[in-house]
């Protein structure tokens, strides 16, 4: 580890010795278990960490993408994996934080069956209408939409971030809208580019190239601030809906039973390898904002965010998935 990162580690107090982290790992692979499919926001940040962690893991970092139920059927996995430390969940706000709302039966608690190792990044969302849709901005959707009996938002998933975004604006701007579901990410992007669907919120990893090509029209953004590979579309608080401004955040958890000493050794690779400076600019790039915290600030993102989505997920009306 070079000595800008050892810094950088040192001045947030989660250093431990490198030769410790390593020894106190397994001789075997890592397997980070991700719940959505190839070229899904979460498989293109998730795979940028496993670049970074193979320094750190010597021993090999193999992403392993278990797609389906909004990431349940990866996060269930994980939660009954051997606490050993060699199966990770690349968890997401949906699995960690808003599943316990959006499931009536979930198969895993993510209070109960998961400790956090480390916070890795957060994205913000666009909310993208096909090219060939008459508006140009947020009002000018808002008029359209409340002249239609129903207008139809594709998400990726019922009780995603971008399902519940798309609710909680239609909620606020008097649409009368329908969401259309699809499992697979390619899906959705087919719709909204071919008209099917009249808006949809995606992440900005996976609508900006086609915002850039002119194959779809970026309205507003979800985050606090402009995005900057998406200059000059303006946030949602501009656009007069600032409550429901929202992100997707993107962790390490293992099961619940592995050894403290593991964990620690876990969490100090990951932040060794998000101290880097060239994962950072790459997760930057492709929209992402790169975080690298500790367990602890973790598992209390964990749980606020759990506290605030159970919250939003009563006030869009939504009925738990059986």
């Amino acid at each position: 580890m070079n000595a800008s990162r050892r810094s950088v580690l040192a001045a947030a107090g989660l250093l431990l010795p490198l030769s410790t982290a390593r020894a106190a790992l397994p001789d075997r692979s890592v397997r980070l278990v991700l719940g959505f499919p190839a070229g899904s926001g979460p498989d293109l940040v998730g795979r940028m960490l496993a670049d970074g962690l193979r320094e750190a893991w010597p021993a090999g970092v193999v992403v392993d993408n278990r797609p389906g139920a909004a990431g349940a059927i990866a996060a269930q996995e994980v939660a009954r994996a051997a606490p050993d430390g060699t199966t990770l969940l690349f968890g997401e706000v949906g699995q960690l934080a808003m599943a316990p709302s959006t499931y009536a039966r979930l198969p895993y608690d993510p209070a109960r069956d998961f400790a956090a190792v480390a916070e890795v990044a957060a994205i913000d969302f666009a909310f993208v209408v096909p090219a060939s849709l008459p508006v140009t901005d947020l009002a000018g959707y808002v008029a359209w939409g409340r002249a239609r009996p129903t207008v139809f938002m594709g998400t990726f998933g019922a009780g995603t971030p971008g399902h519940f975004g798309a609710a909680m604006l239609a909620n606020a701007a008097g649409l009368r809208h329908e969401a259309v579901h699809f499992r697979a990410t390619g899906d959705a992007m087919t719709a909204i580019l071919g008209g099917d669907v009249q808006g949809m919120f995606g992440s900005l990893a996976l609508v900006a190239p086609h915002v850039q090509a002119g194959r779809l029209r970026a309205l507003a953004v979800s985050g606090p601030e402009r995005a900057a590979m998406l200059q000059g579309v303006p946030t949602l608080a501009e656009g007069g809906f600032g409550a429901i401004g929202f992100h997707s955040w993107f962790g390490l958890v293992a099961p619940a039973a592995t050894p403290a000493s593991t964990v620690a050794s876990l969490e100090a690779g990951v932040l060794s390898a998000m101290a880097a400076a060239p994962l950072r600019a790459r997760m930057a790039e492709a929209g992402f904002r790169p975080a690298g915290r500790g367990r602890d600030a973790f598992a209390t993102l964990m749980r606020d965010e759990t506290r605030r989505w159970a919250e939003v997920v009563r006030a869009t009306g939504f009925r738990a998935i059986e």
